[in-house]
């Protein structure tokens, strides 16, 4: 018979009651993974990330909260469905520096707002030896063997993989602005976006490329 490759939800589910995880927690990794479609390792993570945040910051359920993401990658699928901070409701902000770490604050009005940033540490990990070897992308993780090992582990470990400290954050002011025209392709955007009366789209930052019919 061939091994196993992967957990079920079943196996995740059973790993967290075993580590003594809350009702609550357990119900936001089911509701993180349906969303992500799959249980990639670095949204498991970020949901023990978000889940920290949360409680340094000691805001209610439901309550509004912002969040900065430092990574694109399975991160900010945690803070979209645990936190409800998301790119629509203009409460969460993708900084792809390439750092897996989030930081969170509750509503402000000043420039500045205090808030909890956490990340993986780097001199933590080694305590986790197939966490450590797929975190550095090391050519000796091979998921097809360690792929198990490494949800266990990664469970197992919690918040012992993170770190976290006191920050302040620049809070991104709201401007006035009104609907132009651009100069060049003729369509409606922010007046603000316009550079020497064109948009982004018509300053050779197109995604795409129109086709005849």
């Amino acid at each position: 018979m061939q091994p196993r490759l992967n957990h079920t939800w079943e196996d995740i589910e059973a790993r967290l009651e075993s580590r003594g995880s809350s009702p609550e927690l357990i119900e936001d990794f089911k509701r993180c993974i349906d969303f992500h479609t799959f249980a990639a390792p670095g949204l498991l993570v970020g949901v023990f990330m978000v889940d920290y945040a949360m409680e340094l910051l000691d805001v209610p359920r439901g309550e509004k909260i912002y969040g900065v993401c430092e990574s694109k990658k399975c991160l900010p699928d945690a803070l979209q469905v645990v936190a409800h901070c998301t790119i629509g409701n203009n409460r969460l902000r993708v900084i792809p520096i390439g750092k897996f770490a989030i930081t969170m604050n509750g509503p402000a009005d000043a420039p500045y707002v205090n808030g909890i940033r956490v990340f993986v540490d780097g001199d933590k990990i080694e305590r986790y030896p197939t966490f450590a070897l797929w975190y550095t992308k090391d050519p000796l993780f091979d998921p097809r063997t360690r792929g198990i090992d490494l949800i266990d582990e990664l469970i197992d470990a919690g918040r012992g993989l993170l770190s976290q400290e006191r920050v302040r954050v620049k809070v991104p002011q709201k401007w006035p602005w009104k609907s132009a025209i651009c100069s060049i392709c003729g369509e409606m955007v922010p007046n603000h976006m316009l550079v020497d009366g064109a948009c982004a789209d018509c300053r050779s930052q197109s995604y795409y490329e129109k086709v005849a019919y």
